[in-house]
């Protein structure tokens, strides 16, 4: 770390005012602060920290709605460890440093010709926080981004430097690329890669009972499949991504900033705020919002057209579900909005994954389906959340790390089959819990 990071031999400097999160509803309060800039200066901080009793956690970009990164002893902000280390094009591989933005990483990829597989529908986030709260997309085939990583560095609780793949150290390879931030603070990834290619995103309006009676074909035709449905509505858009020949057509400068920015954002804005104000108006706008968005197709690189600008902001709750559960669940979740006094202004968001084999990965051993219910910031959605936990969970749901939920360790070591697998990694990697926080004590247990 630099010098002017430093105070009184500390390991880090003292903050200037609270953390706080992308949607505002966590706050920490942390002791000190160390910004490093390499995978020395991050195992230095760590060993400082444990030597003076602070517990050590690190944070991204803020996008998790859950305290996953909160805490009032040493804060570890990566902005300074950043950039490509190594591309491996014999391997296909890219080795990444852990604060690098998963912007600046797809479009680094892209200048080199190159592209991961599959990615979620923002990216603003670290990869390292990203992958550790297991952010992922929609994919018939292609799984989240944690389980794209081949290798990665972890800085453990004695300071010491551990590299982990499937050949070495492969125990902690299938806790670490999904870990909570509970085994250490992971320093470098490596993440495979292919030739950048091209995909062709169609988008259309489908009826919720037409979307629902086809959804598993839906989901077989399309490399990448996933809708939203309109609460208060019986109307859903649709987005179907698929490899392309080309040649690329990504959407007219005007077409593409009426669509992604002023309707999905700056007219999406208004009318949420409206709804805040006046919550009965939100059905109408909901019927009203549904109508708005027309059919297109276009075709481009793969992050402009996996990922979207998300600038309203919105607590949101995530559940992953057994793929065979994923029209059950959605029917109640109507049935529910339908028969009840809740007014939703945003729509619920349905993507699948196929079965992966990361020990706390929400499609760990089963193929899945993720619904997504959101409400604007500064509405209440406790009591909304809360019914749609209890659909959720009928159904063996497992709750995204990142997102509200209220589930506990005695929940998750039902729903998941590993779980005494991933516990007993953190004993042996972290017995004396410099890693822990609130929101671990939560879902793995002291």
């Amino acid at each position: 770390m630099a010098v002017t990071d430093v105070i009184g031999g500390s390991g880090g400097r003292r903050p200037g005012g609270p953390w706080r999160n992308w949607a505002g509803n966590v706050t920490a309060r942390p002791a000190r602060i160390a910004t490093p800039a390499s995978t020395e200066e991050l195992a230095a901080a760590v060993r400082t920290a444990a030597a003076d009793g602070l517990t050590v956690k690190a944070a991204g970009t803020g996008h998790s709605f859950t305290p996953a990164a909160a805490t009032d002893g040493l804060l570890i902000r990566p902005e300074r460890l950043t950039g490509i280390r190594r591309i491996d094009r014999a391997s296909g591989t890219v080795t990444v440093a852990a604060g690098t933005p998963l912007k600046d990483l797809n479009r680094a990829l892209s200048a080199h010709g190159l592209s991961l597989t599959n990615m979620g529908d923002i990216m603003e986030q670290t990869v390292s926080g990203a992958t550790s709260t297991g952010t992922h997309g929609t994919g018939r085939d292609s799984a989240s981004i944690a389980a794209q990583i081949t290798a990665l560095e972890l800085v453990t609780a004695d300071g010491s430097v551990l590299r982990c793949s499937a050949e070495e150290n492969p125990e902690v390879f299938a806790g670490a690329r999904l870990g909570l931030g509970a085994l250490g603070v992971v320093s470098e990834l490596t993440f495979a890669v292919e030739p950048e290619f091209l995909l062709t995103a169609r988008e259309e309006p489908m009826p919720f009972d037409e979307v629902t009676g086809r959804f598993d074909e839906l989901v077989a035709e399309n490399e990448h499949f996933e809708f939203y449905w309109f609460p208060h509505t019986g109307n859903c858009n649709t987005k179907r991504n698929n490899r392309s020949q080309g040649p690329a057509a990504p959407p007219g400068k005007v077409s593409g900033w009426v669509e992604d920015e002023l309707l999905s954002n700056g007219v999406f804005q208004v009318a949420c705020t409206v709804g805040r104000a006046v919550p009965a108006v939100i059905p109408g706008i909901a019927k009203i919002s549904s109508r708005v968005l027309s059919a297109r197709t276009y075709t481009d690189i793969p992050y402009k057209v996996f990922t979207s600008p998300r600038r309203v902001r919105f607590m949101e709750m995530e559940y992953a579900l057994p793929r065979e559960a994923a029209v059950e669940a959605l029917r109640e979740l109507k049935a529910l909005v339908e028969q009840s006094d809740f007014k939703v202004s945003f729509p619920v968001e349905v993507r699948t994954a196929p079965a992966d084999d990361l020990v706390l990965s929400t499609a760990s051993g089963r193929d899945t389906v993720y619904l997504a219910v959101h409400m604007y910031r500064g509405t209440p959605y406790r009591a909304y959340f809360g019914a749609v936990e209890r659909i959720m969970t009928a159904h063996e749901g497992r709750p995204h790390w990142g997102k509200l939920h209220t589930r506990d360790a005695a929940y998750l070591a039902g729903v998941y089959p590993r779980f005494g697998e991933f516990t007993a990694l953190r004993d042996r990697l972290d017995p004396g819990r410099l890693f822990t926080n609130g929101y671990l004590r939560q879902v793995l247990g002291e």
